[in-house]
């Protein structure tokens, strides 16, 4: 190691430019994982294809298949993929986006949906098509893991709860209150009904002990409402003249840029409820709301609601709000929460 190695400081400057280049190379690492990937489902879709072709037009079953992917993993012995049950896969795959609902043969298929499937992982693909039922889905999917990056766990536990038929569902007076590329964007942000069952909760609960659940289970609660969300605070304090009022949830939405009040209400909708969260959405936006953001919107999540009703109690508010359910079916039954030990008697015991 030479002198001038050796007396090199690190700046701040340095710092700063070093960190510049190791973004560039995750970049091209990204950019190279990406190109790789395409190429690997360009030649799975090109077997999938022909595979197809040639169980139509040479009547083959499927007693074909080990001799080929024996074939394969012979000639090819540095490749992966090439198993019996990946050949059935990637058959299924071909076959899901290019069958219509005849069961024939689809005449020729769109480049769109080619580029977008062949744009995420391949464990990402399998599990899309074997979980959905129809091409929208499917590429509802397809297109929220590239927007958001999901992994294959969250990609799973979101079809798994239903997103593609709760997404955009919630009751709301966006597109009269909010200009139009913000209120297409927040309906989509919004779904109906929300899935608490990360939750455990006694039979009989009230709101305090459903607000205590949601922030304790913060990150599932975060993954529930969907990507953009930035917990703010429960009970957020705010004064109003001689008055102090407390917002049961506060959130900013990164893609939204705007703050998002959401009230909590374990009973089913009554009109005042929108009311009140109608003065909590002003209140915020002129207490809290900067120059630069968005006008504030509000949530409010209940045990039930009546959508005539809903849509009547929207009709002369002032705020852009949303309206929707939740569903919790894992309570605890009180009979059997009742046997259970306390924290005190844990806590008892364990010092004994």
């Amino acid at each position: 190691m030479t002198s001038r190695e050796v007396s090199f400081v690190v700046t701040e400057d340095y710092r700063a430019w070093i960190e510049n280049i190791k973004q560039k190379i995750r970049q091209s690492q990204i950019k190279a994982s990406v190109k790789v990937n395409y190429a690997m489902l360009d030649l799975y879709w090109d077997i999938g294809r022909d595979i197809v072709i040639k169980q139509k037009t040479a009547k083959w079953g499927d007693a074909f298949l080990p001799a080929m992917s024996k074939d394969l993993k012979k000639t090819f012995p540095n490749m992966s993929g090439f198993s019996v049950q990946n050949l059935k896969s990637i058959r299924y795959w071909y076959k899901f986006y290019n069958i219509d609902e005849n069961g024939l043969q689809a005449v020729s298929q769109t480049d769109m949906i080619e580029k977008m499937v062949k744009s995420i992982p391949w464990g990402h693909n399998q599990r899309i098509v074997y979980k959905c039922q129809s091409i929208p889905e499917a590429l509802f999917y397809v297109q929220k893991t590239m927007d958001n990056g999901w992994s294959r766990s969250v990609l799973e536990h979101q079809i798994d709860s239903g997103l593609y038929d709760r997404q955009g569902k919630a009751i709301t007076n966006f597109s009269v209150k909010l200009p139009e590329p913000q209120s297409d964007l927040a309906v989509q942000t919004l779904k109906n009904p929300y899935n608490f069952d990360f939750l455990t909760l006694r039979e009989e609960y009230d709101e305090k002990e459903l607000e205590d659940a949601l922030v304790n289970q913060i990150t599932q609660f975060l993954l529930e409402l969907g990507t953009g969300f930035s917990y703010m605070g429960r009970q957020v304090h705010i004064r109003v003249g001689e008055s102090d009022f407390y917002i049961d949830l506060l959130f900013y939405h990164a893609r939204l840029h705007c703050y998002v009040v959401v009230e909590l209400k374990t009973e089913k909708f009554k009109p005042e409820f929108a009311g009140k969260l109608n003065f909590y959405v002003t209140a915020v936006n002129k207490q809290m709301k900067a120059f630069q953001d968005n006008p504030t919107i509000g949530i409010l999540i209940c045990k039930d609601k009546d959508d005539v009703v809903a849509e009547y109690a929207l009709d002369d508010i002032s705020q852009p709000i949303g309206i929707a359910e939740y569903e919790l079916t894992k309570v605890l039954r009180e009979e059997f929460k009742s046997s259970l030990p306390t924290v005190e008697e844990i806590e008892n015991e364990l010092s004994e």
